[in-house]
């Protein structure tokens, strides 16, 4: 028993995607705990399945490196586009894609007949309290509010890119020990859902730098729902334009916040090898 994939990272970001219209996963939770070990299987931030879908023309399943389901990512996102339209699942560079968080929209780049990345519309950023979600009054918004832990209070802002988020801006991002405050975040009873968690510093008007700690994942080098949500962020608490490079550990993404409210991101999506994982 067992199935064929292929490693893929989007900024470092890394998945195992498997072509499920050939393989067959019986058990995604628990394969995708194996799979993602980076000492006992593949290596990977999460485990990604291919399906048939009735209402686009993929379906994307995401599983966190705890086994734990995720409604969205955006640099899965890019990472499928590109697997379909390479492995000759599709010739459409403008493709739908059917996710938790609902039907996403990615096209493939082109420059001189070759792929450069992939611009993806995440759809329009949900900002009440009951959509995200978060405590308190549903119809709120969550902007520069405060979240208290055991010993600090943190003005943060909150809204979902499909999956939550939690954006904290801060002066020196250095500082900030990732590690130690990200899963106490997470895991506040402020979020019912738990919560993705991104600490930004601005650099100007343009440019931000961010770093994350993943909800079922821990910390990654890149996030593309992260990077959106806190250019969505930075707009709102009037920090930046609404089109910004995003900085992350693993590389840049280019996030634009549209007048049709719809955020659009683009970056690279790369193939790093194929195999066969044993059961």
């Amino acid at each position: 028993m067992g199935f064929h994939f292929t490693k893929w990272h989007g900024l470092g970001n890394d998945f195992v995607i498997v072509d499920c219209f050939k393989e067959t996963i019986r058990d995604y939770r628990g394969t995708a705990i194996q799979v993602c070990d980076r000492h006992l299987g593949v290596g990977a931030d999460g485990l990604v399945a291919i399906l048939p879908s009735d209402v686009a023309d993929f379906r994307m399943r995401i599983f966190n490196s705890d086994g734990s389901e995720a409604e969205m990512c955006g640099n899965v996102t890019r990472c499928v586009a590109r697997y379909v339209y390479e492995r000759g699942l599709t010739d459409k560079t403008k493709i739908s894609l059917q996710t938790g968080a609902g039907i996403i929209i990615p096209e493939l780049l082109f420059a001189h007949g070759k792929i450069t990345g992939v611009c993806v519309d995440m759809g329009q950023p949900k900002l009440k309290r009951g959509e995200i979600p978060v405590q308190g009054n549903v119809a709120e918004l969550a902007v520069n509010v405060p979240l208290t832990l055991a010993d600090e209070t943190y003005s943060v802002t909150c809204l979902s890119m499909g999956n939550p988020h939690c954006v904290i801006f801060v002066s020196d991002i250095d500082k900030i020990n990732l590690s130690q405050i990200g899963p106490k975040i997470e895991t506040h009873g402020m979020f019912p859902n738990k919560v993705n968690v991104e600490f930004a510093q601005i650099l100007d008007g343009q440019n931000i730098r961010m770093r994350v700690w993943e909800r079922g994942a821990g910390i990654t080098l890149a996030c593309g729902t992260g990077a959106c949500a806190t250019l969505a962020a930075s707009v709102l608490n009037d920090k930046t334009d609404r089109k910004a490079s995003i900085h992350l550990d693993g590389g840049t993404l280019e996030v634009e916040w549209d007048n049709n409210n719809h955020v659009f991101m683009s970056g690279p999506a790369v193939e790093v090898f194929r195999g066969e994982y044993i059961l």
